[in-house]
């Protein structure tokens, strides 16, 4: 009765979300922050003076979000850590100033970013190349190329855990494939450059679609959106589940030539015509509003991760440089499994993976200080 694709599947495993809330969650890369008290008062309004609405389909091209999201990425530049706060909204750093304007036609608008890198998996990639991505990276990646079963050329990281972007860049082109990867990368948390990013589209020199997953570029990386009208195949994916506090509202997007905003509509079209449910556009668009709040949020991560990185250190622990929400790290003569399992022990998730070539390392998302210090108490009889 099973279909031999139903076979073949080889499903992702997200962290433990446990029954049990006494434990710190740091295994996840959740933000430890609550949702901005002007989204939870835009959800309540809504339900409250439209709850007809609920009975009805939502707007199936998410309009509002989109002109949200487009004027967000106007006003931060694409990264929070960075951006200066003025009032509730925020103006972009220098660096990450963009040389022209977000259109609402460059985004899309879907169902967490986990839906949205289907669709593009869907429409650009098939089994006549294959599609050229890091040894460690997301593990949904591979499991979408399985899913619609697409052939894979794994890049080998060097040995310090960053990305081979010549190696990556030179198979794109041997094979006239497409590329994917996360910047910052996970699990690692390392970050290249705009410039590393775009010397490697040169270098690739194709039409085929090169996909940048920014999921954590707002903890201090260098989003890439400046570089969408250099390059036509450059396709961005974000998310409101790590700096916008909002893995439970199920949001992600895609930044990109309004051409391929057409096709993945139509992918999307041709799967869920409603993908995103009306509460939660009316959530996205009060965040997007509010992005000083998210600025704030995302300021004091990162500086509580540059002290918990330091902390280890101190304690003979080899910290990967990061630029996302988390830390990637390990200590001689500790396995990672032992180290996962102690730490859970006394009552804090973090990840493990056991994937051989890191399986030593343990990936600790960064939470609220409170959280951190208890954590550091753990680390300490490490």
């Amino acid at each position: 009765m099973i279909s031999t694709r139903m076979e073949n599947l080889r499903p992702y495993v997200p962290g433990e979300q446990p029954s049990d809330k006494s434990y710190i969650k740091l295994n996840a890369n959740e933000n430890p922050y609550s949702q901005c008290d002007s989204v939870v008062s835009a959800v309540c309004n809504f339900v409250r003076a439209h709850p007809q609405k609920l009975s009805l389909y939502p707007d199936p091209d998410s309009t509002l979000l989109k002109n949200a999201v487009a004027a967000m990425l106007n006003r931060t530049g694409g990264v929070l850590s960075r951006a200066q706060c003025c009032g509730a909204q925020c103006t972009p750093s220098s660096q990450d100033a963009l040389p022209f304007a977000v259109t609402p036609e460059m985004i899309y608008c879907g169902n967490g970013s986990d839906e949205v890198l289907s669709f593009l998996f869907y429409a650009f990639f098939d089994s006549s190349a294959r599609l050229v991505l890091p040894e460690f990276t997301y593990s949904f990646y591979p499991v979408y190329a399985g899913f619609y079963n697409m052939p894979l050329d794994v890049v080998p990281l060097y040995d310090d855990l960053r990305l081979d972007v010549q190696e990556m860049s030179a198979r794109a082109k041997r094979n006239n494939s497409g590329m994917i990867f996360a910047n910052p990368n996970a699990p690692t948390g390392r970050a290249l450059s705009r410039d590393e990013v775009r010397a490697m589209l040169q270098r690739a020199n194709s039409d085929k679609a090169f996909i940048v997953d920014e999921a954590y570029v707002d903890f201090g990386g260098e989003s890439c959106i400046a570089l969408l009208k250099e390059f036509p195949n450059l396709i961005i994916v974000r998310t409101f589940s790590k700096s916008m506090c909002g893995a439970g509202l199920r949001l992600g997007y895609i930044v990109a030539s309004p051409e391929i905003i057409k096709t993945v509509t139509t992918v999307k079209n041709s799967f869920n015509h409603f993908p995103i449910d009306a509460v939660a556009q009316v959530a996205g668009v009060a965040a997007c509003e509010n992005d000083a709040y998210y600025c704030s949020c995302a300021k004091k991560i990162c500086a509580a991760r540059e002290k918990f990185s330091a902390f280890l250190r101190t304690r003979g622990w080899d910290v990967v440089p990061s630029s996302a929400n988390f830390v990637f790290a390990r200590k001689k003569g500790v396995a990672g499994k032992t180290a996962y399992e102690t730490i859970k022990s006394r009552g804090i998730l973090v990840r493990h993976f056991a994937t051989k070539g890191i399986e030593d390392y343990i990936r600790i998302t960064i939470g609220t200080s409170e959280q951190m210090a208890a954590l550091c108490n753990v680390m300490e009889t490490l």
